[in-house]
Order: C-alpha cells, then structure tokens, then sequence
C-alpha cells in the first residue's frame, strides 16, 4: 500500500510539474506576441485614440472658428454694400 502511495504521490507531483511548465509556456508566448504587435504597430506610424481625440478637437474648433468668422465677413461686407 506503501508503493501505490508513492506512485501517486510522483505522478502527482508530475502533473503538478507539467501545469507548471505549461503555464510558463502560456505566459512567455503572451509576452512575445504581444511585444510583436507592439512593434508591428509601431512600424506602421499608428496614433493612439488620445492623439486622435486631441487632433479631432482641434479640428472642431477650427472648423467652428472658420464658420464665425465667414458669418463675420458677410455682415461686414453687408454693411459696406459690397
């Protein structure tokens, strides 16, 4: 009965042992591909969603400011009856 406890304690441990190597496995093909996307993405002049956000607002408030100042030019060339 010695034995058979001891066969199933090492295949146990075994088991144990293999998840183990497995998980690491998991974890350092994770850390690669993500370092590979990283780097794919970098190689392809991406903006990040705050760089895009930043540069749409710009826009906005350019565009809005050009629309006051169209409206601006009309009164006044309105006004000198031009």
């Amino acid at each position: 009965m010695q034995t058979r406890n001891k066969i199933m304690d090492d295949l146990s441990q075994l088991m144990t042992n293999a998840m183990g190597v497995a998980q690491g496995a998991k974890d350092e093909a994770e850390t690669a591909m993500n370092s590979m996307m990283d780097r794919w993405l970098a190689n392809r002049n991406l903006v990040t969603r705050e760089e895009f956000d930043a540069v749409r607002a710009m826009a906005q408030k350019a565009r809005e400011e050009n629309e006051a100042l169209k409206a601006r030019i009309a009164a006044l060339e309105e006004k000198s009856g031009d």
